[in-house]
């Protein structure tokens, strides 16, 4: 069993296999599931997915009508042929804010990590379907590829917004994206691992700050910022950019800011955008006195 990516990439480098590889291998052993169980319950994720995006692209709004419409909004700009980022980046920014409406509308989504930052892993998978026109399996081993890093973060360090702020949410999110990204494109398990240090390193030091408490003003966007972030980033890896400080460092440095940081900025709603005057506006017109 791998405790790093360090760890990770060697077993990959020493049998000649894959990210996807090892993890399947790793989530049989641990769960003594077969191969087809394992890529069963993954088809499962991957169709709540699909049916998420689908329904935040149809138009959703939340109860307490902070968000909603946005991903419509962007699916028609995309339309009109006028994106500055281009149709792939944006068509994924579109899914991944659809995802995260359909979250704060209490719609059913798949954690990837978490909710806070369900719509970066399949706003990014499915936004490069149409340009990398992978296999529903290739689909499903972008999933255990996501979840191979996340693993590491988990275990190393955290995907809780609560104890690591947004870095360790939206920011994990766009990093393991941006890991299986690279491995759908053809990269190899270490492009992947540099995409991934790219990506965390970008997003480290960003806070929680949920307006109102509520896991939408700016969680919402902030998925758009870690669907981009992680595209970019893998490209950046596949075009041969590397990480000067190794991605279990990056992992490492991640949890000790959480660490730092003040607990007004770990998504107890009282900093940040949550404390500002229209901040503190918006929860007394939701919650009052």
């Amino acid at each position: 069993m791998f405790k790093s990516v360090k760890e990770l990439i060697e077993m990959c480098e020493a049998q000649d296999k894959k990210i996807h590889e090892i993890m399947l291998e790793q989530e049989m052993e641990v769960t003594g599931l077969s191969e087809a169980d394992v890529y069963a319950h993954m088809d499962k994720n991957l169709q709540t997915m699909e049916n998420a995006l689908d329904e935040g692209l149809a138009g959703v709004t939340s109860t307490t009508g902070l968000t909603g419409g946005d991903a419509v909004l962007i699916k028609e700009y995309l339309k009109t042929g006028k994106s500055l980022s281009g149709a792939t980046l944006l068509d994924a920014v579109s899914k991944a804010v659809a995802t995260n409406e359909v979250n704060a509308a209490m719609g059913k989504i798949c954690a990837t990590p978490t909710a806070g930052s369900a719509g970066v892993v399949p706003g990014v998978l499915f936004g490069l379907k149409p340009r990398l026109e992978p296999t529903r399996k290739d689909m499903l081993n972008f999933l255990l590829t996501s979840g191979a890093f996340g693993f590491v973060v988990a275990n190393n360090a955290s995907i809780s917004g609560a104890a690591g702020g947004c870095q360790a949410e939206v920011g994990s999110a766009a990093a393991m994206a941006a890991g299986a990204t690279v491995e759908l494109a053809g990269g190899t398990p270490q492009q992947s691992a540099e995409a991934f240090a790219i990506c965390l390193k970008n997003m480290l030091g960003l806070v929680c700050d949920p307006v109102a408490g509520l896991v939408e003003v700016p969680c919402v966007k902030r998925n758009a910022a870690g669907a981009s972030n992680a595209i970019v980033s893998a490209d950046m890896a596949l075009a041969g950019v590397t990480s000067r400080i190794p991605t279990d460092e990056v992992i490492e440095a991640m949890y000790k800011i959480g660490q730092t940081m003040p607990s007004a900025l770990r998504e107890t709603g009282r900093g940040g955008l949550a404390g500002t005057p229209t901040g503190q506006r918006l929860k007394q017109e939701i919650f009052g006195d």
